[in-house]
C-alpha cells in the first residue's frame, strides 16, 4: 500500500511559519537546561528508540476517531520497535484503537504515539523529554502475531498478558512510522524513520531508574563533589542531583538555592559502556575523579 508522507502530529506544537517543532518545553517559564554545542551524545534516531522501549508514559492517538468531541487517546500497556522499524503496541482489545484497526481493513488508520519522560528523581523541571511518532496503525494477526509477541515480551514483562492468545483482552497493533519527532534534553529534532530502525536502544536504559534513584538517596554527597570538577562555577552552596545516565556519561542538575536558578552538567565518560559493570566502574572512577 503506497503511503502519504507528512503527517500531522497533532500533540507537537509546530510553528506557523516553519516545519519545525516547537520545543515541548516551551510552556515552562524557566525552561529546560541545555546542553553546551560539542558535548557527546546519543543521536535522535537512539533517543527516541531508547523511550520507545523504555517504561516511560505512552499515549496513542487516533485524529479520526472522536471520543466526545476530542481525538480518541489511550495507553498502550507496552511498545517496541521491530528490525523494520514499526512500532508494536500491546492494547486493550476493547479499546477504540482496536476496534478501529480491526475495522480498518485497507482503509488508512493515522496515528500518534507520544511518549513522555519524567525524571525518576525529584529535580526541578522534572519532565526531560517528549517524543512524537505518527503513522499508519493495522492489527497483528495470523503468522505475525507470535514474532511480534515475543519481540515485545524480550523488552517488557507482559509474558503473562501475551499468552492469552486468541482473547479479546489485548491485542497487538502495529504503527508503520512515517514522521518522527523529538523535543527533550538535547534539543529538538526531526527524526528518519530509517534512522531508528537502524538505531539501538541505549544499554544503560534498563538501569538509569534504579541506579538514579540509588545515587540520589544514598550517595547525595558524592553527587554534590562533582562539584568540585565545575571549574569557575564550582561552588560550595549548589545543591546537586543526578538527572539522566546513558552510556556516554552522567548528566547532573545544580542549583542555587539562594537564586533558584539551574544549569545541568555533562560529565563523560572516557569510553561508552555497554553493560551494568561497565557502568558501575565507570561511576566509580568518575567518583574517584572528584574526589582527588
Amino acid at each position: 500500500m503506497s503511503r502519504p508522507h507528512g503527517i500531522p502530529l497533532p500533540s507537537a506544537h509546530r510553528s506557523s511559519d516553519s516545519n519545525e517543532t516547537e520545543s515541548a518545553f516551551d510552556d515552562d517559564k524557566q525552561g529546560q537546561p541545555r546542553p553546551r554545542e560539542g558535548v557527546r551524545q546519543l543521536t535522535g534516531a537512539e533517543r527516541v528508540r531508547t523511550l520507545v522501549e523504555s517504561n516511560a508514559s505512552v499515549s496513542l492517538t487516533l485524529p479520526g476517531a472522536r471520543d466526545q468531541g476530542e481525538w480518541w487517546t489511550g495507553m498502550p500497556a507496552a511498545a517496541t520497535v521491530t528490525p523494520d522499524g514499526d512500532v508494536i503496541l500491546l492494547v486493550s482489545g476493547d479499546s477504540t484503537a482496536a476496534r478501529a484497526a480491526a475495522h480498518a481493513q485497507d482503509d488508512d488508520l493515522t496515528a500518534v504515539i507520544e511518549i513522555t519522560d519524567v525524571a525518576p528523581v525529584s529535580v526541578p523541571h522534572r519532565i526531560r523529554g517528549r517524543a512524537w511518532l505518527a503513522g499508519w496503525l493495522t492489527r497483528v494477526d495470523g503468522e505475525d502475531r507470535p514474532a511480534c509477541a515475543a519481540l515485545l515480551a524480550e523488552r517488557h514483562p507482559v509474558g503473562e498478558l501475551l499468552r492469552l492468545h486468541g482473547h479479546p483482552q489485548w491485542v497487538l497493533l502495529r504503527l508503520e512510522v512515517g514522521d518522527i519527532s523529538v523535543d527533550d534534553l538535547w534539543g529538538a529534532e526531526r527524526v528518519d524513520p530509517d534512522d531508528l530502525a537502524a538505531a539501538e536502544p541505549d544499554p544503560v536504559a534498563a538501569h538509569e531508574t534504579e541506579l538514579l534513584q540509588h545515587l540520589a538517596a544514598a550517595h547525595r554527597d558524592r553527587i554534590r563533589d562533582l562539584g568540585s570538577l565545575l571549574g569557575p562555577r564550582r561552588s560550595a552552596g549548589l545543591a546537586a542531583v543526578p538527572l539522566a545516565l546513558d552510556r556516554l556519561g552522567l548528566r547532573v542538575r545544580f542549583t542555587c538555592p539562594e537564586s533558584a536558578s539551574s544549569f545541568d552538567v555533562r560529565f563523560d565518560f572516557p569510553t561508552p559502556v555497554a553493560d551494568a559493570p561497565g557502568l558501575r566502574r565507570a561511576l566509580q572512577n568518575l567518583f574517584a575523579a572528584a574526589g582527588r
